[in-house]
């Protein structure tokens, strides 16, 4: 055990961050998202770039969402759990998991009818479904009865009202296009209405739930009189909120993700999101607390016992992401039908500029087989000097994750919907590297938000609750 703690080494009043601490970090940050989403504005709304930069900020929130999900995750698992060795850094925790509610300014370029129409092949067969197909309705003897069809040189995918209007299982199964009937048998959740009322409800279920946690959390801190009133209280919530979490995870992957190729599916997919929530997130926490300490913060309640603990599960969420991806590749190669393997085919190939099928194969050593070996020595976990280079290491991998989960199917989609320096059925940009400088400016730019954000809320409160009856507890944690 590295030192010994009493009720007389906490402050009464808790321990704030200063602002001269955070000040210049939280500046340079805003000023880099208003700059990037002022340019990202501009990349949007240009006719070269809008298509290909809606996937560059569909992989940048994937990626940020992924570390804020983590956080509310590890929050309420602190809780349903009774856990007592993570009381310490449980501030941390909820600090991240409470940037996921303000993520929703970052989801609302996703939600314009134009960028949709980018990403997802299904919504804009919705919008020309909608205006080419008229609907069909039925009269008291059953006939059918529909008006004529407008030519499809008169369509205008963008036409004000139907923006957001999807086609009714009729209209699908009137068209001659296969692909239509596969969109009509998945109407019952696959329609662009729906899709934006789950959108909602994700930021405000989930959002109110973390909200209402760190609530909990900060009031204790003041309270002259603390008890476990409120930690039984915010264990009954957390119990509440994992449900919805759980639920909410995986519809974000499908939703988002999944539903870029919308004849592919696969029912591991939101758990191998869950895997890659879970083991950044603790990433991005280690980096935090050694970040804090070093400025003087958590000294007193945090020590390498929680190095130690953090460093393990971490360990085991690699060998968890590890194990989740191998059964999806798995499965899918054995039963090897062809709406399922198309998304393997696809990054086992190369688009021309990028060998997908080489990083894909580095993945598996450089994300599973490296780290796992890495952090199984014990020391490894509990020396700061080795973990945080392996914490960076990780989510590293974790961009290369979704990035190819993401990037690659924005050739052949595009190429699909001629979208493409306006050239039907070119694969590639006319500058195939213009397409990575647009990643790599929507990656700065909603990392610069998340930022923000995540600084934001570790200055408005304690660095740690330092009322909880359990801090004694984490604070002389040895394991």
């Amino acid at each position: 055990m590295a030192h010994h703690v009493t009720s007389q080494d906490i402050p009464a009043n808790g321990e704030k961050i200063a602002k001269k601490d955070l000040g210049l970090l939280k500046m340079v940050s805003l000023i880099v998202f208003v700059v990037g989403a002022a340019l990202s504005f501009y990349l949007f709304t240009n006719d070269t770039w809008g298509a290909g930069y809606a996937y560059s900020w569909l992989f940048a929130f994937i990626f940020f969402i992924t570390l804020t999900l983590g956080g509310v995750f590890w929050t309420t698992l602190h809780h349903v759990t009774n856990s007592g060795w993570g009381v310490s850094i449980r501030r941390i925790m909820e600090n991240l998991g409470f940037v996921f509610p303000f993520m929703a300014v970052i989801a609302i370029p996703l939600m314009v009818p134009s960028v949709q129409d980018d990403l997802y092949e299904w919504m804009n067969r919705h919008r020309e479904v909608v205006q080419t197909v008229p609907e069909v309705s039925h009269d008291a003897h059953g006939a059918e009865h529909g008006g004529a069809a407008p030519a499809a040189s008169d369509v205008d995918p963008h036409a004000p009202g139907n923006g957001y209007k999807s086609p009714s299982i009729d209209q699908l199964h009137s068209t001659h296009d296969p692909h239509d009937h596969l969109l009509a048998n998945k109407h019952w959740y696959m329609t662009i209405e729906n899709w934006l009322i789950r959108v909602v409800c994700f930021f405000v279920i989930l959002g109110a739930g973390i909200w209402g946690l760190r609530k909990i959390s900060i009031d204790q801190d003041t309270d002259p009189n603390p008890t476990t009133r409120r930690l039984i209280l915010a264990r009954k919530l957390s119990c509440a909120v994992m449900p919805f979490f759980a639920v909410i995870a995986t519809f974000i992957a499908f939703d988002f993700v999944m539903g870029l190729d919308y004849k592919w599916f696969s029912t591991m997919y939101g758990v191998w999101f869950f895997a890659g929530c879970a083991l950044n997130s603790m990433a991005v926490l280690i980096l935090v607390l050694t970040w804090l300490r070093s400025k003087g913060y958590l000294l007193t309640v945090t020590s390498k016992e929680h190095y130690h603990i953090m460093g393990k599960l971490m360990h085991a969420f690699v060998i968890f992401w590890a194990y989740v991806s191998f059964s999806q590749f798995m499965l899918i190669w054995y039963a090897n039908i062809t709406e399922e393997t198309c998304y393997f085919l696809l990054r086992n190939s190369s688009d021309g500029s990028t060998n997908w099928n080489l990083w894909s194969t580095l993945l598996v050593f450089l994300h599973f087989a490296l780290p796992f070996v890495l952090l199984l020595p014990h020391y490894m976990k509990k020396t700061v000097k080795f973990v945080v280079p392996i914490c960076i290491y990780l989510l590293v991998m974790h961009i290369l994750d979704l990035y190819i989960a993401v990037i690659p199917e924005r050739g052949p989609s595009l190429s699909v919907m001629g979208k493409f320096a306006g050239h039907e059925g070119e694969i590639l940009l006319t500058a195939p590297y213009a397409a990575y400088l647009g990643d790599a400016v929507a990656f700065i730019t909603v990392g610069a938000f998340f930022t923000f954000i995540f600084l934001r809320n570790l200055g408005s409160a304690n660095t740690y609750p330092n009322r909880d009856p359990r801090i004694l507890e984490s604070a002389n944690l040895h394991n």
